[in-house]
């Protein structure tokens, strides 16, 4: 019988982090649990960073941005020792399960503490959209509407001065978020690691819309791809049409949470305290066609990226 939930944010912070604390430690006190937060993810376990706490510490945390508890990475913890101590420390706190909030990385973390008997459930909590076993992470929504008020904010500036704009935006190793702005932003060119293109092929897109009569061109490109200072320059030389590069970092990740994130946060939140209830530990939460879902950590991580082929069909369509 669980008596103790402990819950930690760990990985890249991200918005609804705080409201999908808010619903797991109110869902757990309205269960009879006592309920704990670690501060800083794992490294908090290590540092016996750990708190008991009640209703009030997670009240007027809900449109806030970041973690209360706050974030930290510990690649030690990949060591069997480590997770060794870790679990001797919750112990002593008496703790006998564990939500963790994060991305793959928290992921393999909660996995390897409950191979030592500590029952974990895994939510999503990453603005990149990066775990193939849900449709949407918490702090996607909010990330990518963020990018959609740059994006508009540019292309005023673009239009206005016939330029070229190359965006760079988060997602290295998923291009959701580039996928998704630009269909909602209408951009000419998507550029992600699974739908790229060579500069020679950019270029001639580029040169081709010109004389098709477009007077201006917003290219949204996700991180770690290239240069892309040096990509405007390339453009602006060979295409004949001025071109700026602007990268949008991390002020992506910062924000009040937008109304779906704040829900998706609070349905994960609930699903995970009602999950340890019923005797599961290493499944992490989903949501697939709008339901909550139970993937096996282990199965969730195996799985491949997301097959986003259909929805870069649609940002030719709209081009």
């Amino acid at each position: 019988m669980i008596k103790r939930v402990g819950v930690l944010t760990s990985g890249g912070d991200a918005p609804g982090m705080n409201a999908c604390l808010r619903a797991i430690i109110r869902a757990g006190i309205n269960q009879g649990l006592e309920m704990y937060v670690i501060y800083n993810g794992y490294r908090g376990i290590i540092e016996r960073k750990i708190e008991k706490v009640n209703r009030s510490f997670v009240s007027e945390i809900i449109n806030r941005g970041g973690t209360k508890i706050g974030t930290a990475r510990l690649p030690e913890f990949t060591q069997e020792e480590v997770q060794d101590q870790a679990v001797k420390i919750l112990k002593e706190y008496g703790i006998d399960a564990l939500v963790t909030i994060g991305g793959d990385g928290t992921y393999r973390g909660a996995l390897a503490l409950s191979r030592k008997g500590i029952n974990c459930v895994a939510i999503p909590g990453t603005i990149d959209n990066d775990v193939a076993s849900t449709d949407f992470t918490i702090g996607f929504d909010t990330a990518l509407n963020t990018i959609i008020s740059c994006v508009d904010r540019l292309r005023d500036t673009s239009s206005s001065h016939q330029r070229c704009s190359v965006i760079e935006v988060m997602g290295r190793d998923c291009g959701d978020l580039a996928i998704y702005a630009g269909i909602a932003c209408g951009a000419e060119i998507v550029i992600t690691k699974d739908h790229g293109m060579t500069k020679q092929e950019l270029k001639d897109s580029i040169i081709r819309q010109i004389a098709e009569g477009k007077h201006h061109i917003m290219v949204i490109i996700t991180e770690k791809l290239c240069d892309v200072k040096e990509l405007a320059r390339e453009i602006e030389r060979d295409c004949g049409i001025e071109a700026r590069s602007e990268v949008l970092g991390r002020i992506q990740r910062g924000g009040s949470p937008t109304g779906t994130d704040r829900v998706l946060a609070a349905r994960m939140g609930v699903f995970a305290i009602d999950l340890l209830l019923q005797g599961r530990s290493g499944v992490c939460v989903g949501i697939v066609w709008s339901k909550m879902t139970a993937t096996p950590i282990e199965e969730a991580l195996a799985m491949k990226n997301k097959d986003n082929a259909f929805l870069m069909r649609v940002s030719d369509i709209i081009k």
